[in-house]
């Protein structure tokens, strides 16, 4: 293990004394580096697996949904006792801390297990149901396999790494996942060509990866330099610990499981309206929109650990600090790539397509769909400090009230009122965007408030 980690009382005393802006920086960058490495991992495998044949790349593809929904699971789960972990070690509580992340493990690790069964006993239809063709089938049943036999690492190694930021150890967590990173670049081509493993070499490589990252922060957090333990005796299912966690990661989980249910509504009515250019130019906009975000995703995973150990600690005013520095960070962030983007909608497009056609409609479909993507900041910000506090039932609201209750509606109905019914389907994402902003504002300024006077109260009073 790496020389720099340090004791619990330095710590505590880092996560509560250390600058605001300095801390959520020494955070945030391991993560957003974390998350890169992450999208590498599926990179890679598609590069290497495109030698093969078209078929055998589109598989890749195909198998990534699946991928999604698993890494949803784990990363709502860990997310969630992510909070708690961090609330109850800035209020001493170790021993909460240590049931929550050996619970959510096992947990994350028996949801893993489910999916696996459920999966290679659906295997086929799955497939189909996935976008698999006749021709890319017997590829994609070939990576889909070996992924859904690894579902409980999977599922288990986002845990893992969650909780273990949320003891301010982001850099540990970061050398895990590059070490898997490393690895899986290193094993597919050795088990695609080499041993001639085709498809399954490179579902054997991310696995492999992975499970490396899994056992790095469990020789972490077995060991005896961690805050809290991983123990024999607390891993189970014990309601009272996972229940809390499902509901604080619920909100997570719908921002990420709803990707692809998004993806599919804006495809089949931009199909209708604007043809094979239209869907293609989606494609390209939604990975302008992704990566994009990813460090605003840096920065609330960053931040979230310092909100949660200083509530739990009953130090208001610098969960305040935390909150606004966030607040600033994202929104500053959000507003830059806005203007980038509609100054040049093209530099942004040709990262993902140089097609000259596709190029022009996109330039001015860009500027339509990220229209209001410069104050998107303000809600990441807010609806991720509500997790950060254990506001559960708003932040889940909040999350399915942009995705499900404002942008696919709106995807189907602003056709009808408009001629160009394509520019219209565009137009959903910044009109679902601004109305998530606007209610996400007020009501935590309102629900924020509260919770400040409150915890000053318990500061008064000296309450745990």
């Amino acid at each position: 293990m790496p020389a720099h980690i340090i004791s619990s009382e330095q710590q505590r005393d880092r996560m509560l004394h250390t600058p605001i802006p300095k801390l959520i920086v020494s955070l945030s960058i391991p993560t957003l580096a974390s998350q890169l490495i992450s999208v590498f991992y599926n990179t890679a495998d598609t590069y290497f697996v495109s030698k093969l044949s078209t078929s055998a790349s589109a598989a890749v593809g195909v198998v990534f949904s699946l991928m999604s929904i698993i890494q949803a699971f784990g990363f709502g789960i860990g997310m969630g006792c992510g909070s708690i972990i961090s609330r109850s070690l800035g209020n001493r509580d170790n021993e909460r801390a240590d049931r929550t992340a050996s619970s959510a493990f096992f947990f994350a690790a028996a949801v893993g297990l489910l999916i696996c069964i459920a999966g290679l006993c659906t295997l086929r239809p799955l497939m189909r149901l996935l976008g698999s063709t006749e021709t890319i089938l017997p590829y994609s049943e070939s990576y889909a396999r070996i992924i859904l036999l690894a579902a409980p690492v999977m599922c288990a190694s986002f845990v893992l790494n969650n909780t273990l930021r949320s003891e301010g150890e982001a850099m540990l967590s970061m050398y895990g996942i590059c070490a898997g990173g490393l690895l899986n670049v290193a094993l597919d081509p050795l088990f695609i060509f080499v041993l001639g493993l085709g498809v399954r070499g490179a579902a054997l490589a991310t696995v492999i990866s992975q499970a490396v990252s899994a056992v790095w922060v469990m020789t972490f957090l077995t060991g005896k330099k961690t805050r809290w333990h991983l123990k024999r005796e607390n891993l189970h299912v014990d309601a009272k610990i996972v229940l809390p966690c499902i509901a604080l990661g619920l909100s997570p989980f719908v921002m990420q499981s709803t990707e692809s249910l998004i993806a599919i509504c804006f495809n089949s009515s931009l199909l209708r309206y604007g043809g094979d250019m239209a869907v293609g130019t989606m494609t390209v906009l939604t990975s302008i929109m992704q990566f994009s975000n990813m460090p605003l995703q840096g920065l609330t995973q960053g931040a979230q650990p310092i909100v949660s150990y200083n509530f739990g600690a009953k130090n208001a005013q610098r969960v305040r600090d935390a909150y606004f520095c966030l607040l600033r960070a994202c929104f500053t962030y959000s507003m830059a790539i806005w203007l980038l983007v509609e100054l040049f909608p093209r530099a942004f497009i040709l990262i993902f397509n140089n097609d000259p056609a596709l190029v022009e409609y996109a330039a001015w479909a860009v500027r339509i769909y990220m229209g209001c993507s410069g104050i998107f900041g303000i809600q990441i910000a807010c609806q991720q400090t509500f997790v950060a506090l254990g506001n559960a039932k708003t932040s889940l609201f909040l999350a399915v009230w942009r995705k499900i209750i404002l942008l696919i509606p709106l995807i189907y109905i602003l056709p009808h009122f408009f001629a160009d019914k394509a520019f219209a389907v565009f137009l959903a994402e910044p009109v679902a965007d601004f109305g998530a902003v606007a209610l996400t504002s007020f009501t935590f300024y309102r629900q924020f408030r509260r919770s400040m006077r409150e915890l000053e109260g318990a500061e008064a009073t000296g309450e745990r």
